[in-house]
């Protein structure tokens, strides 16, 4: 009786051995161009679930833009974006994500409401977050970074916290 209670503990210890509490394991935060998307949505993983990324970072008619965005289909949210408008970005620097304005770095959170339809929530002055870049590589165009925000939701109005974001792939220019 001894062993097999020990035994039921042990099992128990180990299918909760991860640091998200028996969730899948976010991407490690690389800088090498693994093509990895991944965060907390709530406390939920979402990650990434494609090798192909849709990551640019371009000069057109003399501003900067840049954006990313991590899909899974599986997940509601179905879609999370980060990126600047009109804005240059730098390794090493860190980033206020607000409005999706001219000027300004954002994130948005895209949920499908029904099989047909979404809806997106972007930060703002009220509901913001960070990004840094945490690598930014013209020769290998690889960029990586960190990101953490919070939304409204489109439709609950409840707060939905995107947490331990991390992003490790190639752009275009």
């Amino acid at each position: 009786m001894k062993n097999t209670f020990l035994l039921v503990v042990a099992a128990l210890l180990l299918s909760c051995s991860n640091d998200e509490g028996g969730l899948p394991p976010l991407p490690a935060a690389t800088q090498t161009g693994e093509r990895t998307f991944g965060c907390l949505v709530d406390g939920v993983a979402f990650i990434h679930d494609s090798n192909v990324i849709n990551c640019y970072y371009q000069y057109v008619d003399g501003e900067y833009y840049f954006g990313i965005k991590g899909d899974n289909y599986d997940n509601n949210p179905v879609g999370i974006d980060l990126g600047t408008s009109m804005r240059e970005i730098a390794e090493g620097e860190t980033y206020q994500l607000r409005g999706y304005t001219n000027g300004n770095a954002w994130g948005s959170v895209f949920f499908q409401t029904s099989p047909t339809n979404g809806m997106s929530a972007n930060t703002s002055e009220q509901m913001s977050g960070e990004l840094t870049i945490t690598r930014l590589d013209f020769s290998e165009n690889i960029v990586s970074g960190s990101f953490w925000f919070n939304v409204t939701h489109p439709t609950t109005g409840e707060t939905v916290e995107i947490t331990q974001g991390r992003f490790d792939t190639f752009f275009t220019e």
